[in-house]
Protein backbone atom coordinates (compact mmCIF):
# COMPACT_ATOMS: atom_id res chain seq x y z
CA UNK A 1 0.00 0.00 0.00
CA UNK A 2 1.62 2.91 -1.56
CA UNK A 3 1.59 6.12 0.99
CA UNK A 4 1.50 9.82 -1.13
CA UNK A 5 3.29 12.90 -0.16
CA UNK A 6 -0.13 14.14 -0.08
CA UNK A 7 -1.61 11.97 2.42
CA UNK A 8 1.36 12.64 4.84
CA UNK A 9 -0.30 16.15 5.02
CA UNK A 10 -3.57 14.85 6.19
CA UNK A 11 -3.73 16.57 9.65
CA UNK A 12 -5.41 14.25 11.80
CA UNK A 13 -4.43 10.88 10.01
CA UNK A 14 -1.57 8.63 11.60
CA UNK A 15 0.66 7.53 8.46
CA UNK A 16 2.99 4.35 9.12
CA UNK A 17 5.46 4.10 6.08
CA UNK A 18 7.79 1.34 5.25
CA UNK A 19 7.86 0.02 8.46
CA UNK A 20 10.71 -2.46 9.74
CA UNK A 21 11.35 -3.58 12.94
CA UNK A 22 14.28 -7.37 13.54
CA UNK A 23 15.12 -8.81 16.62
CA UNK A 24 18.28 -10.48 15.53
CA UNK A 25 17.30 -13.45 13.01
CA UNK A 26 13.53 -12.47 13.68
CA UNK A 27 11.61 -10.20 11.72
CA UNK A 28 8.95 -8.99 13.78
CA UNK A 29 7.73 -5.97 11.45
CA UNK A 30 7.88 -5.68 8.22
CA UNK A 31 7.37 -3.35 5.71
CA UNK A 32 4.30 -2.03 6.70
CA UNK A 33 2.69 1.11 5.84
CA UNK A 34 -0.96 1.73 6.67
CA UNK A 35 -2.98 5.08 7.38
CA UNK A 36 -5.49 5.49 9.95
CA UNK A 37 -7.77 8.20 9.91
CA UNK A 38 -10.26 9.54 12.46
CA UNK A 39 -13.34 8.85 13.25
CA UNK A 40 -12.60 4.91 12.63
CA UNK A 41 -11.85 2.07 14.70
CA UNK A 42 -9.46 -0.18 13.26
CA UNK A 43 -8.56 -3.65 14.55
CA UNK A 44 -5.27 -5.12 14.07
CA UNK A 45 -5.73 -9.40 14.34
CA UNK A 46 -3.05 -12.22 14.06
CA UNK A 47 -1.48 -14.74 15.87
CA UNK A 48 1.18 -14.19 18.76
CA UNK A 49 4.34 -12.91 17.73
CA UNK A 50 2.47 -11.46 14.16
CA UNK A 51 4.49 -8.13 15.41
CA UNK A 52 0.71 -6.37 16.81
CA UNK A 53 2.43 -5.35 20.14
CA UNK A 54 5.80 -4.19 18.24
CA UNK A 55 3.96 -1.97 16.08
CA UNK A 56 2.26 -0.34 18.68
CA UNK A 57 5.84 0.28 20.37
CA UNK A 58 7.09 1.85 17.66
CA UNK A 59 4.02 4.17 17.20
CA UNK A 60 4.35 5.15 20.74
CA UNK A 61 7.63 5.68 20.63
CA UNK A 62 9.07 3.07 22.69
CA UNK A 63 10.86 0.90 20.03
CA UNK A 64 12.55 2.62 17.08
CA UNK A 65 12.26 0.76 13.71
CA UNK A 66 14.86 -0.22 11.57
CA UNK A 67 13.80 1.48 8.57
CA UNK A 68 10.25 3.47 7.70
CA UNK A 69 8.71 6.68 8.84
CA UNK A 70 5.17 7.67 10.92
CA UNK A 71 3.84 10.95 10.14
CA UNK A 72 1.67 12.81 12.35
CA UNK A 73 -0.35 16.02 11.87
CA UNK A 74 2.18 16.79 9.00
CA UNK A 75 5.39 15.92 10.67
CA UNK A 76 7.35 13.18 11.57
CA UNK A 77 6.72 11.10 14.93
CA UNK A 78 9.93 8.86 15.27
CA UNK A 79 12.29 11.86 16.32
CA UNK A 80 10.20 12.15 19.47
CA UNK A 81 10.45 9.76 22.73
CA UNK A 82 7.54 8.41 24.49
CA UNK A 83 6.43 11.63 26.84
CA UNK A 84 6.65 14.02 23.69
CA UNK A 85 4.29 11.45 21.54
CA UNK A 86 1.95 11.29 24.05
CA UNK A 87 1.75 15.21 24.45
CA UNK A 88 0.96 15.37 21.14
CA UNK A 89 -1.89 13.54 21.45
CA UNK A 90 -1.16 9.65 21.04
CA UNK A 91 -2.37 7.73 24.32
CA UNK A 92 -1.87 4.42 24.54
CA UNK A 93 -3.66 1.80 27.23
CA UNK A 94 -0.90 -0.93 27.89
CA UNK A 95 -2.33 -4.53 27.97
CA UNK A 96 -0.51 -4.26 31.70
CA UNK A 97 -2.42 -1.86 32.67
CA UNK A 98 -1.05 1.43 34.01
CA UNK A 99 -2.39 3.49 36.85
CA UNK A 100 -1.40 5.36 40.34
CA UNK A 101 -2.96 2.88 42.74
CA UNK A 102 -2.00 4.38 45.60
CA UNK A 103 -4.19 6.91 45.22
CA UNK A 104 -7.87 7.81 44.24
CA UNK A 105 -9.16 7.63 40.45
CA UNK A 106 -10.11 11.16 39.83
CA UNK A 107 -6.12 12.18 40.82
CA UNK A 108 -5.32 9.16 38.42
CA UNK A 109 -7.61 11.37 35.78
CA UNK A 110 -6.23 14.58 37.14
CA UNK A 111 -2.33 13.65 36.20
CA UNK A 112 -3.73 13.10 32.54
CA UNK A 113 -4.11 17.67 32.12
CA UNK A 114 -0.69 18.77 32.54
CA UNK A 115 -1.45 21.47 35.43
CA UNK A 116 -0.18 25.64 34.93
CA UNK A 117 0.23 25.52 38.40
CA UNK A 118 3.22 23.48 38.51
CA UNK A 119 4.77 26.61 37.16
CA UNK A 120 6.14 28.28 40.61
CA UNK A 121 5.69 31.89 38.40
CA UNK A 122 2.05 30.94 38.23
CA UNK A 123 1.24 30.38 41.57
CA UNK A 124 3.25 33.42 42.55
CA UNK A 125 1.45 36.06 40.21
CA UNK A 126 -1.97 33.93 38.28
CA UNK A 127 -2.71 32.36 41.36
CA UNK A 128 -6.71 33.12 40.93
CA UNK A 129 -5.95 31.75 37.87
CA UNK A 130 -4.71 29.12 38.65
CA UNK A 131 -7.30 28.56 41.45
CA UNK A 132 -10.17 28.22 38.29
CA UNK A 133 -8.54 26.51 35.92
CA UNK A 134 -7.86 23.24 38.91
CA UNK A 135 -11.79 23.22 39.54
CA UNK A 136 -12.16 23.22 35.53
CA UNK A 137 -10.25 20.49 35.47
CA UNK A 138 -11.64 18.71 38.36
CA UNK A 139 -15.06 19.18 36.68
CA UNK A 140 -13.51 17.60 33.12
CA UNK A 141 -12.23 14.96 35.24
CA UNK A 142 -15.67 14.32 36.67
CA UNK A 143 -16.93 14.06 33.11
CA UNK A 144 -14.82 11.91 31.75
CA UNK A 145 -15.19 9.31 34.99
CA UNK A 146 -18.60 9.80 34.38
CA UNK A 147 -18.21 8.56 30.65
CA UNK A 148 -16.26 5.32 31.41
CA UNK A 149 -18.50 4.60 33.86
CA UNK A 150 -16.73 5.13 37.26
CA UNK A 151 -18.79 8.54 38.66
CA UNK A 152 -19.07 7.33 42.07
CA UNK A 153 -15.92 5.96 42.23
CA UNK A 154 -13.97 8.95 42.01
CA UNK A 155 -12.52 9.08 45.74
CA UNK A 156 -11.70 5.24 45.77
CA UNK A 157 -7.75 4.02 45.72
CA UNK A 158 -7.09 2.43 42.50
CA UNK A 159 -5.61 -0.37 43.91
CA UNK A 160 -9.50 -1.04 45.06
CA UNK A 161 -10.79 -0.80 41.65
CA UNK A 162 -11.53 -4.29 39.59
CA UNK A 163 -8.99 -5.00 37.08
CA UNK A 164 -11.46 -4.21 34.58
CA UNK A 165 -12.15 -0.69 36.35
CA UNK A 166 -8.72 -0.02 36.47
CA UNK A 167 -9.07 -0.23 32.78
CA UNK A 168 -11.25 2.49 32.41
CA UNK A 169 -9.59 4.91 34.86
CA UNK A 170 -6.87 3.96 32.53
CA UNK A 171 -8.89 5.19 29.38
CA UNK A 172 -10.23 7.91 31.39
CA UNK A 173 -6.97 9.66 32.00
CA UNK A 174 -6.24 9.11 28.32
CA UNK A 175 -9.18 11.42 27.53
CA UNK A 176 -8.34 13.33 29.82
CA UNK A 177 -5.00 14.10 28.04
CA UNK A 178 -7.14 14.86 25.02
CA UNK A 179 -5.60 12.07 23.22
CA UNK A 180 -6.39 12.34 19.45
CA UNK A 181 -5.48 8.97 18.56
CA UNK A 182 -6.10 5.93 21.20
CA UNK A 183 -3.99 2.86 20.97
CA UNK A 184 -6.11 0.15 23.02
CA UNK A 185 -4.32 -3.47 23.89
CA UNK A 186 -6.34 -5.63 24.07
CA UNK A 187 -9.29 -3.61 26.11
CA UNK A 188 -11.60 -6.37 26.80
CA UNK A 189 -8.88 -9.07 27.85
CA UNK A 190 -9.34 -9.93 31.87
CA UNK A 191 -12.55 -7.71 32.09
CA UNK A 192 -15.57 -9.29 33.61
CA UNK A 193 -18.20 -9.65 31.14
CA UNK A 194 -20.83 -7.46 32.55
CA UNK A 195 -18.77 -4.55 31.88
CA UNK A 196 -17.68 -5.64 28.02
CA UNK A 197 -21.12 -3.90 26.47
CA UNK A 198 -20.40 -0.60 28.11
CA UNK A 199 -16.96 -0.33 26.90
CA UNK A 200 -17.78 -1.28 23.61
CA UNK A 201 -20.42 1.27 23.90
CA UNK A 202 -17.53 3.50 24.96
CA UNK A 203 -15.18 2.57 22.36
CA UNK A 204 -18.07 3.07 19.55
CA UNK A 205 -18.85 6.62 21.37
CA UNK A 206 -14.95 7.80 21.64
CA UNK A 207 -14.63 7.35 17.59
CA UNK A 208 -17.98 9.12 16.85
CA UNK A 209 -16.32 11.93 18.82
CA UNK A 210 -13.37 12.41 16.15
CA UNK A 211 -10.74 10.38 17.98
CA UNK A 212 -8.75 7.56 15.85
CA UNK A 213 -8.90 4.16 17.75
CA UNK A 214 -6.40 1.62 17.17
CA UNK A 215 -6.74 -1.83 18.97
CA UNK A 216 -5.14 -5.08 19.23
CA UNK A 217 -7.71 -8.12 20.19
CA UNK A 218 -8.04 -11.80 19.93
CA UNK A 219 -11.98 -11.89 20.48
CA UNK A 220 -13.14 -11.77 17.22
CA UNK A 221 -16.99 -11.13 18.20
CA UNK A 222 -15.59 -7.91 19.65
CA UNK A 223 -13.38 -7.01 16.12
CA UNK A 224 -17.15 -7.84 13.82
CA UNK A 225 -18.97 -5.82 16.62
CA UNK A 226 -17.03 -2.74 16.88
CA UNK A 227 -14.00 -2.40 13.99
CA UNK A 228 -14.73 -0.33 10.58
CA UNK A 229 -11.44 -1.69 9.80
CA UNK A 230 -9.06 -4.69 10.19
CA UNK A 231 -5.42 -5.68 9.42
CA UNK A 232 -4.45 -9.46 9.78
CA UNK A 233 -0.82 -9.42 10.38
CA UNK A 234 1.38 -12.37 10.30
CA UNK A 235 5.19 -12.91 10.63
CA UNK A 236 5.42 -9.24 10.89
CA UNK A 237 3.55 -8.76 7.49
CA UNK A 238 -0.35 -7.44 6.41
CA UNK A 239 -1.42 -10.26 4.50
CA UNK A 240 -4.95 -9.37 4.44
CA UNK A 241 -6.82 -6.11 5.04
CA UNK A 242 -10.75 -4.58 4.51
CA UNK A 243 -13.82 -4.57 6.05
CA UNK A 244 -13.62 -7.27 9.14
CA UNK A 245 -15.95 -9.51 7.62
CA UNK A 246 -14.34 -9.58 4.96
CA UNK A 247 -10.68 -10.37 6.41
CA UNK A 248 -12.21 -12.57 8.96
CA UNK A 249 -13.91 -14.62 5.73
CA UNK A 250 -10.73 -14.75 3.92
CA UNK A 251 -9.52 -18.21 3.14
CA UNK A 252 -5.50 -17.60 4.32
CA UNK A 253 -6.58 -15.78 7.39
CA UNK A 254 -8.95 -18.99 8.35
CA UNK A 255 -6.27 -21.26 8.49
CA UNK A 256 -3.55 -19.17 9.90
CA UNK A 257 -5.17 -17.47 12.60
CA UNK A 258 -8.77 -19.84 13.44
CA UNK A 259 -7.42 -23.08 12.25
CA UNK A 260 -10.48 -23.24 9.80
Amino acid sequence: MEITVLNKMKTDTLILSGISRSFGGLKAVDDVSVEFPPGRITGLIGPNGAGKTTLFNIISGFIKPDKGEIWWQGEKLLKYPPWTIAMKGIGRLFQDVRVFKKITAIENVLLGKSNPGECPVNLLFNHKNVIAQYREDIEKAREWLAFVGLKEKENVLAENLSYGQQKLLAIARLLMADSKVLLLDEPTAGINPSLIKDLILMIKKIAESGRTVIFIEHNMNIVLEIAHWVYFLNEGRIVAFGRPEDVLGNQEVRLTYLGL
